[in-house]
């Protein structure tokens, strides 16, 4: 069984980078086909794909993040890590790493193989 963590702080300040780490357990983050997503919820809205790495190291970001965000990986620790730059308040949200063995983008977390419990990140001075 393939498990997620996510880690990192809750809290960030305006202006700075969020940074989130997601642990997998119970299989390796280079497994053929495999596609490790950053996606998040800002409350009130829907699931908003962040970008994701895949098994071979390649990155795809979101077109309206894409210039401010890194998606790196140490296949080492068998972990992924998000790097969101310059955040605002419209940043806070409930972040999650998630699995899927194809590059299709699930609209739901549902849609993902697999995926953490999520982490909250609020961007407050």
């Amino acid at each position: 069984q393939v498990q997620l963590q996510e880690s990192g702080p809750g809290l960030v300040k305006p202006s700075q980078t969020l940074s989130l780490t997601c642990t997998v357990s119970g299989g390796s983050i280079t497994v053929h086909n495999g596609h490790w997503s950053w996606v998040r919820q800002p409350p009130g809205k829907g699931l908003e794909w962040i970008g994701y790495i895949t098994y071979s190291g390649l990155t795809y970001y979101s077109p309206s993040l894409k210039r401010r965000t890194s998606i790196s990986r140490d296949t080492s620790k068998n972990q992924f890590t998000l790097q969101l730059r310059s955040v605002t308040p419209e940043d806070t949200a409930v972040y999650y790493c998630a699995n899927s063995n194809n590059d299709h983008v699930p609209v739901n977390l549902s849609g993902y193989d697999y995926r953490g419990q999520g982490t909250q990140v609020t961007v407050s001075s």
